[in-house]
């Protein structure tokens, strides 16, 4: 069994392998996804080439002028897209010291009647004319293709390893799935502030490039913090609070942050499902049920507060659920996160647990 003060390194290789070796691969990742909720991943099937044109593209994207960066200024996005400067994100109420692209899949925005809030989100990307970043949308949109496909392996995978069968998430995720692809810039992190602050991911799977530099840490059970180090041609891989969630807590979103002693690119990936997908409990044997209730780590893991819980003194990670599908999850989120662009756009939207200013 992996400990959970450890962070492992996991072969990928045998994703493509046959049912006996991927069935391997879910057992270890069963332990894996229930102990520590992190993972190192290597042969992961990525070309290296692809990895370094995309972050070739982001060191360019972030040497141009600010006002050209604001030609995809996010807060002109009502679907939360784009450019962002450092301190315009906020995670647990605080500013993140980092500058980003947010790019969520693109889908034609929908006229919502009755249908949920939520498919206000839907809608296109912003990107630079191709005359000041020539090829950036084809290299960065080729490799976000390649992370889904990546992401969809390794969800059949985590399906195995739940007793499901290996399309289950495949199946629950529908069609127009919304996942998130974040080119991320992190400028050397002043004394006391962080380029991220602590939290969880609110998805179901995280898929990092770290890049070159380190900087992420995990939280440990007794509470300190941890690196995650840098394994050549690797990528980080952990769990998001919706596949928590469904688990019912076996599988655990871990806590992390981001201090960074040097510039630092880094590219997120966020393998998400359509908005309406449901939350609710997935269909587990017993054993999950009873490994949780034994394990006060699991059985007391809670999820990001919104911003009503923590001032009246909610722990950052402490709250509780407070959506039934994975769109309103995600207005939670945006509201915790952007509350100025979330009053902009939406004036008489109020997410569970955050007040109207």
């Amino acid at each position: 069994m992996v400990k959970p003060n450890n962070i492992p390194v996991v072969d990928l290789s045998s994703l493509n392998g046959s049912d006996n070796q991927r069935l391997e691969l879910a057992q270890e990742l069963k332990d894996v996804c229930h102990n520590v909720g992190f993972f190192i991943a290597i042969n992961h099937g990525i070309p290296s080439r692809k990895v370094d044109q995309v972050f070739d593209c982001c060191h360019q994207f972030f040497r141009l002028p600010v006002d050209q960066k604001r030609l995809i200024d996010k807060r002109n996005s009502p679907y939360f897209r784009g450019w962002e400067s450092e301190g315009s994100e906020y995670t647990n109420n605080r500013p993140d010291i980092r500058e980003q692209i947010d790019l969520w899949t693109e889908h034609p925005p929908v006229t919502v009647g009755s249908q949920p809030d939520c498919l206000k989100l839907l809608g296109p990307n912003q990107w630079l004319p191709e005359t000041i970043l020539p090829g950036f949308k084809a290299v960065v949109s080729d490799y976000i293709d390649e992370m889904k496909v990546l992401g969809d392996k390794l969800m059949g995978v985590l399906a195995i390893s739940l007793g499901l069968p290996v399309e289950h998430f495949d199946e629950m995720f529908g069609k127009t799935r919304m996942s998130l692809a974040k080119l991320i810039h992190y400028p050397e992190t002043p004394s006391g502030e962080f380029g991220v602050n602590a939290h969880h991911d609110t998805g179901f799977l995280t898929i990092l490039n770290p890049g070159e530099v380190p900087g992420l840490e995990i939280q440990l059970v007794d509470g300190s913090w941890m690196p995650v180090p840098i394994v050549k041609d690797g990528f980080v891989i952990n769990l998001g609070e919706m596949l928590q969630a469904v688990t019912g807590n076996y599988y655990i979103a871990t806590p992390h942050r981001v201090v960074a002693s040097a510039k630092r690119l880094s590219i997120g990936y966020f393998h998400g499902p359509a908005l309406e997908t449901s939350i609710e409990r997935l269909p587990l044997s017993h054993e999950y049920a009873d490994a949780v209730a034994v394990s006060p780590r699991h059985r007391n893991a809670g999820f990001m507060a919104p911003i009503m819980e923590t001032q009246s003194g909610v722990g950052d990670m402490k709250g509780t659920l407070r959506a039934s599908t994975f769109g309103e999850q995600l207005w939670n989120y945006f509201c915790r996160s952007y509350p100025d662009n979330v009053q902009r756009f939406y004036p008489d939207f109020q997410a569970p647990g955050v007040s109207k200013k």
